[in-house]
């Protein structure tokens, strides 16, 4: 029987390049995590490494009041508290102009500050939808090309008609576009709608059953899928279809050694996000961090408690599985629909209903994810977050080290044979 090969023969994520127009960069994405969990000071450790890092602009104007002090909450807060009772909520509006800035400062703060050869992009989820789909997309994604960012990620959709929102930008054919899709179905039908507009996308994230945060499968579904049979179907397509698209698949790959299986099956980089909640750059609190650390296999679910209607992967010790709080949307309402609906308004009246006079409600089916997510009370979290606690050394006090966000860029960079780097 052959011997293993020896770990010095072995490749490396550093022998490979993704090529980006005349850009060339280090094989590796940081993907996009939500309400400033994917902080600009990690997306630009990336960008200053030779990767790519993104920012979110996910609830962006609670983002810009704790990172600039602005007020855009708590004036939201003011306008609308006369409805604060009311079931129907399609009188709460976003100011564009609000939004707008809030983008501006977020995105223009980061660029100015960036160093080194790579990039950063903004992600951009389709289902924050803000009581108005399609003029606040445009909205945040005309903002951020505006502010000077360097790619957009289109997530959480199939955005079938935002192309059409930007294609009269100047820089709608300079800045790198790209898509989240977790099939080919979703890629195909995605560039058809597209095609108007002349341009291809410049990258395509191929996001498999294992990430975290929501998912793009069906809830009872997700466990019968596999990334590498979904990213070998894409590229297969691809060179069938004469596309010279760059596939960048995503969720679950853990060590450096799963990213080369990956490029050297024809992706052209990797986005990884799981190992980087634990480092000192990211937006998690502290505590927060160190749940992740403890977490146990049998401690991550996928649940369907998310209003957007996908399901939804976190650590089953979530204060926001079951809380009962009010919906706040004259502050947030970033899920409300064009009609001014959220399934959890729905779910949470139901409750109410149900036990009146109580002091405190439960609900379970879903939650209120605007004001969880702001709180960091939803512990979204990718399949492979019990394995953190290996990738560090515990403290005397029971406590796990944090790790730096170059630390962990450069195991995923040099790393071989599936090992992992300890911190000092």
């Amino acid at each position: 029987m052959a011997g293993r090969e020896p770990i010095e023969d072995m490749k490396c994520v550093d022998d490979f390049r993704l090529r980006l127009g005349r850009r060339e960069l280090v094989p590796i994405m940081i993907g996009g995590m939500g309400v400033d969990i994917s902080t600009a000071e990690l997306a630009l450790e990336a960008a200053r490494l030779g990767g790519i890092g993104h920012i979110s602009d996910a609830m962006i104007k609670t983002v810009s009041d704790r990172r600039f002090d602005t007020k855009f909450v708590s004036a939201k807060q003011k306008r609308y508290k006369h409805n604060v009772a009311n079931v129907d909520m399609s009188v709460v509006k976003f100011d564009l102009g609000d939004a707008a800035e809030a983008t501006r400062l977020h995105v223009q703060s980061t660029m100015e500050a960036k160093r080194g050869d790579g990039l950063v992009f903004i992600n951009c989820m389709e289902k924050l939808t803000m009581n108005a789909p399609r003029e606040t997309l445009r909205v945040r994604l005309v903002s951020a090309l505006d502010a000077g960012i360097d790619g957009v990620t289109l997530a959480a959709g199939l955005h079938l008609g935002t192309f059409g929102l930007i294609e009269d930008h100047p820089r709608f054919r300079d800045a790198k576009l790209g898509i989240i899709v977790s099939s080919l179905r979703a890629l195909q039908l995605f560039l058809r709608k597209s095609a108007r507009s002349r341009r291809l996308p410049d990258y395509v994230v191929v996001e498999g059953p294992l990430a975290g945060g929501h998912l793009g499968f069906a809830l009872d579904d997700w466990m019968n899928h596999d990334l590498r049979a979904i990213v070998a179907e894409v590229l297969g397509w691809l060179s069938q279809e004469k596309l010279d698209i760059p596939v960048i698949p995503a969720g679950g790959i853990f060590t450096g050694a799963d990213a080369v299986g990956f490029l050297e099956d024809g992706a052209a980089a990797v986005q990884v996000a799981t190992r980087f909640t634990v480092a000192k750059e990211c937006g998690l609190p502290a505590n927060v961090q160190q749940e992740y650390f403890k977490a146990a296999e049998d401690d991550i679910e996928v649940n369907g408690i998310s209003p957007t209607g996908f399901p939804m992967r976190m650590l089953k010790a979530s204060p926001a599985i079951g809380s009962g709080i009010r919906p706040n949307c004259e502050a947030y309402g970033y899920l409300l629909d064009s009609n001014g609906h959220c399934a959890y308004i729905d779910a949470y009246y139901r409750e109410l209903a149900r036990h009146p006079g109580a002091k405190k409600i439960s609900v379970r089916d879903k939650t209120c994810l605007c004001t969880h997510m702001r709180n960091f009370d939803c512990w979204t979290c990718g399949a492979t977050t019990w394995r953190l606690k290996d990738t560090t050394r515990r403290l005397e006090d029971g406590s796990y080290q944090l790790l730096s966000a170059e630390h962990v860029f450069r195991d995923y960079q040099f790393s071989k044979g599936g090992t992992i780097a300890l911190p000092d």
